[in-house]
């Protein structure tokens, strides 16, 4: 049975400044791939939570979504939530989550 997946505001804001850079930077075809990673990376977590390893936080999990961004998020009460969209040429120790 799959988990229900909850956004945080967090998460919301950084999905949208990945697509927005891509909009301004790329093409559509690497907006549709990220959208589509996504969508897949989400359907893989909400079918088996626990797959992607822990990060410095136990509770807290981190699913690389390729070379270039990760995704935080925790399993609460038989629910996702999804943390942050992380670029991972950024400084992870900017990162409060890792």
């Amino acid at each position: 049975m799959a988990l229900n997946v909850n956004w945080t505001e967090e998460a919301k804001t950084t999905y949208e400044d990945i697509l927005n850079y891509l909009q301004e930077e790329w093409s559509a075809r690497e907006i549709e791939t990220f959208i589509e990673r996504t969508d897949n990376l989400l359907s893989i977590i909400s079918q088996q939570p626990y797959l992607f390893k822990a990060s410095a936080y136990k509770e807290i999990r981190k699913a690389v979504m390729g070379k270039h961004n990760s995704l935080f998020y925790f399993v609460k009460n038989g629910e996702i939530y999804l943390l942050t969209f992380w670029d991972n040429r950024q400084n992870p120790a900017k990162n409060k989550f890792s």
